[in-house]
């Protein structure tokens, strides 16, 4: 592989969290800078939301085109950004930065990563209606954009818990803020979770019930209600194929998982600080199959 060289003129954009050392994100946005002949450098910085001023404050100082949040930082980035996005206001966080003129413009591609996954993997939900499992991080930023890509409606499901208060909060904004009707419902109703599903074209499972090290686990307890003609996807990509997905796909359902909701959040992130299409094709060839 021919490695970028790094100059005098070369620009910095990176990622901050905690912790980041895991991340695909140097590997995809540095081959893409690569590919399109770019003078960036991508690199990741393990940052604390209680150290985001500091090092916010640092990149400024240094020139930087922009940056990524991820976990802890991202709602931490919404209270120090100048300006936000339509979508990172309603979500609350923010995941991608754009520097103009030493001022911090907020966005956030999570939302917009997922819906181009939908329509990537040959799906049309728009003007129709979704049941969405969860109210975190990445459930706010589906339901977000989604709304305002033109879904209809929104059945969303959260446990009575901590959480439930966020939840209460995402449905009434997005009733207030955007034309997509969200009824909030418990995720333990599962009479209320069958009947959303028959009205449902997609189902969407954006909690973390099926990770890796929790594989036997599913937020569907009875996959029956799973109809032929539904679409069953989840923001989880490792493993590849949750027990959510494998009883969806016994049951005849269209499956997708979320590899490439990263792909694609990461491909917005980059055209709003460079200006260029990204090389989807390529970088998905080489890190994405």
């Amino acid at each position: 592989m021919k490695i970028q060289e790094i100059s005098g003129k070369t620009g910095l954009i990176c990622l901050l969290g905690s912790p980041v050392s895991h991340s695909i994100s140097p590997l995809m946005h540095n081959e893409a800078f690569r590919l399109r002949g770019l003078d960036y450098a991508y690199l990741c910085f393990d940052i604390s939301e209680h150290e985001m001023e500091e090092a916010v404050s640092a990149l400024k100082l240094l020139g930087a085109r922009g940056f990524n949040c991820t976990m802890p930082d991202k709602i931490r980035m919404a209270e120090l950004a100048d300006e936000l996005s339509d979508a990172a206001r309603l979500i609350g966080a923010v995941n991608t930065v754009v520097i103009e003129d030493g001022r911090l413009i907020g966005h956030n591609t999570d939302g917009i990563g997922y819906m181009r996954s939908v329509k990537e993997n040959g799906y049309d939900i728009l003007g129709q209606k979704m049941t969405l499992l969860g109210a975190g991080g990445a459930a706010t930023a589906i339901a977000v954009q989604a709304a305002l890509d033109g879904v209809s409606e929104i059945a969303l499901f959260n446990r009575k818990g901590r959480s439930w208060g966020r939840a209460e909060q995402l449905a009434a904004k997005l009733n207030q803020d955007t034309d997509c009707k969200v009824t909030l419902c418990d995720l333990e109703d599962a009479d209320a979770l069958a009947g959303q599903l028959k009205e449902s074209v997609i189902l969407t499972n954006a909690t973390s019930v099926g990770m890796a090290s929790h594989e036997d686990s599913s937020p569907i307890r009875d996959p029956r209600m799973l109809r032929e003609d539904l679409i069953v996807s989840d923001v989880i990509y490792n493993p590849r194929e949750t027990r959510l997905l494998a009883e969806a796909r016994e049951r005849g359902c269209r499956t997708f998982n979320g590899l490439y909701m990263l792909l694609y959040q990461g491909a917005a992130a980059f055209e709003l600080w460079t200006g260029e299409s990204f090389p989807l094709e390529e970088v998905k060839e080489k890190y994405f199959q």
